[in-house]
């Protein structure tokens, strides 16, 4: 049952009310600060305790959780000390002494009289004091207790200051075998913290690991035992990583790619087969890479794997006994985590391109971690991509204490300004040691005696005019959106129309026809039909070409028809199956030259075919470039590699060569160790932000911004997502919309021309998992005729809809003719309309909240301007771009009849408004506030029909 709290102390007799006063600066804080931090969770969040001691009230365990979640217990054995016991994960890594459990239990059992007495009196404790960089073992005892038989059990292992007598692996064994063969009259009198032998016995693992690999290798050299586990003879880095996995027992393997990552976790699961009777072994990759570790498992064993698919109820019972391998994706541990645990309970567990975990706030990354096992190898070739908190998320499924609490790594490696936020990294070498004892990583260049040659070179391909001319369009809009950052920081919606006007200016890089059908110009191609004719006089060479786009390989593909060269065709709309026949016909067969793929065939997918790799494009991340080459320039390669990067001169693209160069210098910092002391800048701020516009763009910040531009007609929301899957999709996607629970959760429902065999859902999975605001979405497909049987049935009212959290992000015209799709434009002019009148309405409140008032009028003006021009842009009325607008007094009386003495007001006479007092312009800028939700919810309901006619079920 819920207990009612006192105001909890801290040990230096602060109530909480006094400690409230802390006010964390960003990511800058201290450890008083984090514990207030604790305590104020354990006032608000509904922790149940419940005592497991009722002989002790106060100083004894308490078990203490939210009712249907996780309940873990507390020992208290001090109201001063950070010397109380909890089993969560926060208690173990924080260095605290406290979480929000102790701090639930010491608010209930805190009265004058037990701060009186302070710490257990009753009894001996032993236990793990968790306040220091590692735990140590502690003994505290009652005075009256120094002449009792507890006493005399206890003393010989401990010094009178409570410090052990020697190592805790040997002695406390030792004390636990006393204690159980003592007399119940002197137990009684000894609590051992039930956290201890556990400890004891990983601690006891953990010193075991390098004296059995010892004794291995010795075996081995003595011919009692061999390092050739699998079918096919390993090189010897490899044998190293195998060894590495097997005997760190939870390890981080992070080879540059194409070193051969996959063979040595195989080979690893099946020495510990042999070495310690592993049973069942859980790959968890993605969905597109399944079907490669199954013959890689063929290829380099006997034993039996099973890929895990279909609905749920199926992927269930595949979990049962069969295999020794069970190939499953991220995706799928959403879903079947819990049931995974209990049904298969797997010996190892094998993390591939395990990036995909490193946003540690994601649900795939959240339900990762709950999984248990004994071994878990982690493999990825780039474990920092962008930031280096990202290879905290990942080490966190590894050995949560390695890298301690989340607010000690950010003090430990992040520089951070007055405010608390990060302005660059400090103590890379130290980070690089930390990572060590879990750590291998070895490059190409280390190895490059297996491995042929490579040779990196870059094509500057000037723009055409009509490219360029589109090109300024885009960059016209980036040089507004700079000027505005110049002037002050931008909104949330403001950063993600930056990204999406850069990501058209990386795509008009490539070719008008990414954004627009009817314009096919791209100077890049006749440069590709030069190289691709030198380059296939070699009849041995295949070459793999690489875009981030669907529908420049298009064009491509038109070239490579034309050229008559046999081409496979590898992108996120093909079927998974068909593209595994794509990769073996392209391995296979000696007329097929070319290997056209998106980013989709850049992760995991050997194809040492190919010797030439052709990038059409540069990707942000220099990672996700290296995963492209790495297909070819990998172990089996036996020819030398050319890499060739086709670059728009003069454009975003040119300027993003050095900008990769940087974030892979700090990868090498972090993973190699390479020289590099002092400080590593890291941008951040509107400042850093207008110097990476500055290097990407070479737009100045002081551009001026030209006329606003017409509202998108493409994507619903001010939402960025369906921008960035429309090139990769194209026509394909036909409606993307979210959806969002009572319990926060989101789903995205994307209508695809074809759902059944999986086309898009990969693209889709791709793009979704970098989203800012999505990545932790669920993901559900349905195709046209699912959609349309969906429809009918809601107009007939059969079914309704929750809709008061549904967010139209994209519908195509090809769901309802040319007057939907004609009405969908219209909508999505109103509703960004409506965003645009919502930021001047809310900018104007800021500014007379500031005391001015009169200052305040002129956006106030624009706000109701912009939302009367949503209202009538609901209606599909063609409003010329006039100021102010013009509506007749008839149509606002039918629309808007309770406003028009405020709309009539602010539209008329600047003399008149200019004398206005403070509490008049408060109250119209309430007024507009009420207006435009009042348009707000016609648009809904215009969007929604179906939300008007029914009640909104959950």
């Amino acid at each position: 049952m819920p207990q009612t709290r006192s105001a909890p102390q801290t040990s230096k007799g602060r109530t909480k009310s006094q400690k409230a006063a802390i006010r964390p600066q960003g990511w800058r804080t201290t450890d008083d600060e984090e514990i207030e931090r604790r305590r104020q969770r354990a006032a608000t969040e509904p922790l149940e305790v419940q005592s497991l001691e009722p002989g002790y009230p106060v100083f004894g365990t308490f078990r203490v959780g939210a009712d249907g979640g996780s309940s873990y217990e507390v020992e208290i054995r001090t109201l001063a000390q950070a010397d109380n016991s909890c089993g969560c994960p926060d208690f173990e890594v924080n260095g605290l002494g406290t979480c929000k459990h102790v701090e639930a239990v010491l608010a209930r059992v805190r009265t004058p009289k037990t701060i009186r007495i302070g710490r257990d009196d009753t009894r001996i404790e032993v236990f793990l004091r968790r306040t220091g960089e590692r735990p140590e073992v502690r003994a505290q005892w009652p005075i009256r207790s120094r002449r009792s038989g507890a006493f005399t059990l206890v003393d010989r292992f401990f010094y009178p200051s409570g410090v052990l007598r020697g190592d805790p692996l040997v002695l406390l064994p030792e004390l636990a075998r006393a204690f159980t063969s003592a007399p119940p009259q002197v137990r009684e009198r000894i609590r051992l913290s039930r956290y201890l032998l556990p400890w004891v016995e990983e601690e006891s693992r953990r010193a075991a690991r390098e004296s059995a690999r010892k004794r291995f290798l010795k075996d081995v050299e003595e011919g009692r035992e061999t390092l050739d586990v699998v079918k096919v003879p390993l090189y010897p880095y490899q044998r190293e990583g195998m060894l590495h996995l097997a005997f760190t027992e939870r390890a981080l393997l992070a080879d540059e790619m194409g070193l051969g990552k996959t063979v040595q976790a195989i080979a690893a699961c099946v020495l510990l087969r042999k070495l310690k009777n592993v049973e069942r072994v859980l790959v968890i990759s993605p969905a597109s890479l399944k079907a490669e570790w199954e013959e890689q498992i063929a290829r380099f064993t006997d034993l039996p794997s099973r890929i895990v698919f279909g609905p749920r109820a199926q992927r269930l019972r595949q979990y049962g006994p069969g295999a020794f391998f069970y190939l499953a994706s991220y995706e799928q541990m959403l879903y079947d985590g819990d049931d995974l645990q209990q049904r298969l309970a797997p010996d190892v567990i094998v993390l591939d391109e395990a990036q995909r975990i490193k946003n540690w706030q994601s649900r795939t990354a959240h339900a990762v971690k709950r999984l248990k096992s004994p071994y878990a190898f982690v493999l990825t070739g780039t474990p920092i991509e962008n930031r280096i908190d990202e290879i905290y998320s990942i080490l966190q499924f590894l050995d949560p204490a390695l890298l301690g609490p989340l607010f000690r790594f950010n003090r430990d490696f992040y520089e951070l300004d007055e405010r608390g936020r990060p302005t660059g990294y400090k103590n890379l070498d130290e980070l690089h040691q930390r990572l060590a004892p879990v750590l291998l990583r070895r490059r190409k260049q280390e190895v490059e005696g297996q491995l042929p040659g490579r040779t990196d070179k870059h094509y500057f391909v000037p723009m055409e005019e009509e490219q360029a001319l589109r090109y300024a369009e885009y960059e016209k809009r980036v040089a507004r959106l700079t000027a505005e950052a110049e002037r002050r920081p931008l909104t949330p919606e403001e950063l993600e129309e930056l990204q999406r006007w850069l990501s058209c200016m990386r795509m008009i890089c490539d070719t008008p026809y990414i954004l627009d059908s009817d314009c096919r110009v791209c100077p890049k191609l006749p440069e590709l039909k030069e190289i691709l004719g030198e380059t296939l006089a070699d009849p041995e060479t295949k070459v793999l070409i690489f875009s981030e786009w669907e529908r420049m390989l298009e064009l491509v593909r038109d070239l490579a028809q034309e050229m008559e060269i046999g081409h496979a065709w590898h992108t996120g709309s093909v079927p998974v199956m068909r593209r595994r026949a794509e990769i073996h016909r392209f391995k296979d067969d000696p007329a097929c030259r070319l290997f056209l793929s998106t980013d989709c065939g850049s992760v995991g997918l050997n194809l040492q075919a190919a010797s030439v790799v052709i990038n059409l494009d540069l990707p942000w991340n220099p990672a996700r470039l290296e995963q492209r080459i790495a297909r070819a320039w990998r172990k089996h390669q036996t020819r030398p590699v050319r890499v060739l990067h086709l670059v728009t001169q003069n454009s975003i693209e040119h300027r993003m060569i050095p900008l990769l160069a940087g974030k892979q210098a700090l990868a090498h910092r972090v993973l190699d160790g390479e020289a590099g002391g002092g400080v590593l800048p890291l941008p951040s701020g509107r400042q850093a932000l207008l110097q990476r516009l500055q290097a990407l763009t070479g737009i100045s910040a002081t551009t001026t911004s030209g006329p606003p531009e017409a509202p998108s007609t493409e994507t619903g929301d001010g939402d960025p997502l369906a921008s960035q899957l429309l090139p990769v999709l194209g026509d394909n996607l036909l409606s993307l919309e979210s959806w969002t629970a009572p319990d926060g959760r989101e789903t995205l429902l994307a209508v695809v021309e074809d759902a059944g065999d999986g086309t898009g859902r990969p693209a889709l999975e791709a793009i979704v998992s970098q989203s800012s605001r999505h990545a932790a979405a669920n993901l559900e497909l349905i195709d046209r005729s699912v959609f349309e049987a969906l429809e009918h049935l809601i107009e007939l009212g059969v079914l309704r809809l929750a809709t008061d959290d549904r967010h139209l992000l994209h519908r195509s015209p090809a769901l309802g003719g040319e007057k939907a799709a004609q009405r969908e434009r219209d909508l999505t002019a109103a509703r960004d309309l409506l965003a645009q009148s919502e930021r001047k309405v809310r900018m104007a409140a800021v500014l007379a909240g500031g005391g001015f008032p009169i200052e305040a009028l002129p956006a106030l003006r624009e706000g109701l301007d912009l939302a009367l021009r949503s209202r009538a842009a609901q209606e599909g009325l063609d409003l010329p771009p006039a100021e102010p607008l013009t509506l007749p007094d008839t149509w606002l009386e039918s629309r808007l009849p309770t406003h028009l003495t405020l709309i009539h007001t602010l539209r008329g006479s600047s003399e008149v408004l200019l004398g206005a007092t403070a509490e008049e312009v408060s109250a119209w800028i309430a007024g507009t506030e009420k207006l435009g939700k009042e348009i707000g919810d016609a648009l809904h309901r215009l969007a929604f029909p179906q939300a008007s006619r029914h009640p909104v079920v959950r």
